[in-house]
């Protein structure tokens, strides 16, 4: 159940293949067209906003973070053999912030510790884009738009950098932290993690997958001095233009590939690679994040934004079946998962705040959806029929926790860059289904309130395809009333 109507021009849902076949035909289509234009309004181009932020931090909880387990708890019940799931809302306590009235889960006592600091949005809601779920949601939340689409769409980091373009002409200005892109699972669902669509690839991210070895991705190779360097940079540039593709690209998109290549070789001889050398850190500092792959994440991305990266996107990793993606032993699994994001978002937060950084950047804690206390696949499919619920038991430890996917709403946190500090935005029923059930945020209005605090008009819009394609869709997204 959604408490927004959805819109009927959403296309219906779609099978995967043919998903795939038109996304990738859309990705193809792009490559080919032809530098895009930024459009002026009626009278003038949009007027930008007063910049809240320089710098972005999205962190990313891939697979759809139960909002009732973390960020929203409810009724909370443990577990015993024969419980019924109408007595279940929560399987973790609630404990209290660093806000008056605000709760979280049991579990996330750092983050609680720096609310203050930051808001949260309670009412956050998805429309229901049918079968292929992570990777419509996925795609949407990142780049504003359902999939699939005539072209491909950029990613929010991707407006950032074109937009405002770099804070510092030798770092990267979009950064993609601790996502595989190979060998994790299904291909569609990592697309909206690693796109720059119809702009070009000189404002897609620097993928980092492991944030350990982010030194040696800016490290020139051991033994290439810089004459080998240049003939080897003139070959790719002949490969490219000799390419069987090469009547795919425009001109514009081969361009773009090699000035994305430029600047990665300014960024090999500048001091400022050492700013993903995380050994370079002290060990205090370290400690402080922990030592997990999502923790030197957040303080790689810490690293990155001092040196002057315009967004950096760190993520849990989106792999099915793990992680977030918890259709089985949920209470398990996030309780873990509790564990590894505590510390280090918490972290962050001070990390920012005591080197005078957190005013001018906004850091979000974000999810593609919720999900409700269900067992997967067992009960009822309608998150909305409750007439399942009916009888419904839990009979072993594995179904004690939130499984089904669910989209009536979540919960988002933003620190940082503008954002009022202590306030808490919309709320969700009490009782199942848990919907949204005052000032819900649609994904095109919160991406209006993250453009607006960078200083981007959510009007903002290039011609492409001879038409207007817009930050949020239509240009119609509108803040919340979250900023200062």
């Amino acid at each position: 159940m959604n408490p927004l109507p959805l819109d009927p021009s959403l296309p219906a849902p779609l099978a995967r293949r043919e998903f795939l076949r038109l996304l990738g035909a859309a990705g193809l289509a792009t490559l080919a067209l032809p530098a895009p234009r930024l459009r002026a309004e009626p009278a003038a181009k949009p007027a930008h906003p007063p910049a809240r932020a320089d710098a972005c931090i999205l962190v990313w909880l891939a697979g759809g973070m139960a909002a009732p387990e973390t960020f929203d708890p409810k009724r909370y019940a443990p577990y015993e053999k024969g419980l019924p799931y109408s007595k279940l809302l929560s399987t973790f306590p609630s404990i209290p912030t660093a806000v008056d009235g605000l709760r979280f889960c049991q579990g996330l006592e750092s983050i609680a510790s720096v609310m203050d600091r930051g808001a949260i949005i309670r009412s956050a809601v998805q429309p229901d884009l049918g079968n292929i779920l992570h990777s419509r949601h996925q795609y949407h939340w990142h780049t504003g738009y359902v999939p699939p689409q005539t072209v491909h769409c950029p990613h929010i980091g991707a407006w950032m950098a074109k937009v405002l373009g770099p804070r510092n002409p030798v770092m990267p200005a979009f950064v993609n932290v601790g996502q595989r892109l190979e060998g994790v699972g299904e291909s569609e669902e990592l697309k909206a993690f690693t796109t720059a669509g119809f702009f070009g690839g000189e404002f897609g991210p620097m993928n980092l997958p492991y944030p350990d070895q982010a030194a040696a991705a800016v490290r020139p190779p051991k033994g290439m001095d810089a004459g080998r360097f240049a003939s080897r940079e003139r070959e790719f540039r002949r490969l490219v233009d000799a390419s069987p593709d090469r009547e795919r690209l425009s001109d514009h998109h081969q361009q773009s590939m090699l000035r994305a290549m430029d600047n990665a070789h300014r960024l090999l001889s500048a001091k400022e690679r050492a700013s993903f050398d995380l050994s370079l850190e002290d060990a205090d500092s370290r400690r402080a994040y922990g030592d997990s792959r999502f923790a030197q994440g957040c303080l790689l991305a810490r690293r990155l934004v001092e040196a002057g990266t315009r967004f950096v996107e760190v993520t849990t990793e989106y792999v099915p079946f793990l992680h977030w993606d918890t259709h089985g032993k949920g209470h398990e699994t996030v309780a873990r998962m509790h564990r590894e994001i505590d510390r280090p978002i918490a972290q962050l937060i001070l990390d920012l705040e005591s080197r005078g950084m957190l005013d001018r950047t906004l850091v979000i804690v974000a999810s593609e959806f919720s999900r409700d206390a269900m067992i997967e696949g067992r009960v009822g499919s309608t998150a909305g029929d409750q007439s399942h619920h009916r009888g419904a038991t839990i009979e072993h430890p594995d179904h004690y926790g939130l499984h089904r996917h669910f989209t009536g709403g979540t919960s988002v946190l933003l620190f940082g860059g503008g954002v009022r500090r202590g306030l808490i935005h919309g709320a969700t029923a009490e009782e199942r289904p848990l919907v949204a059930t005052r000032d819900p945020v649609s994904v095109e209005d919160l991406h209006a309130t993250i453009f607006t605090a960078m200083g981007i008009s959510p009007k903002t819009a290039y011609d492409i395809e001879g038409r207007p394609f817009y930050a949020t869709i239509d240009g119609k997204g509108v803040a919340a009333p979250i900023l200062r």
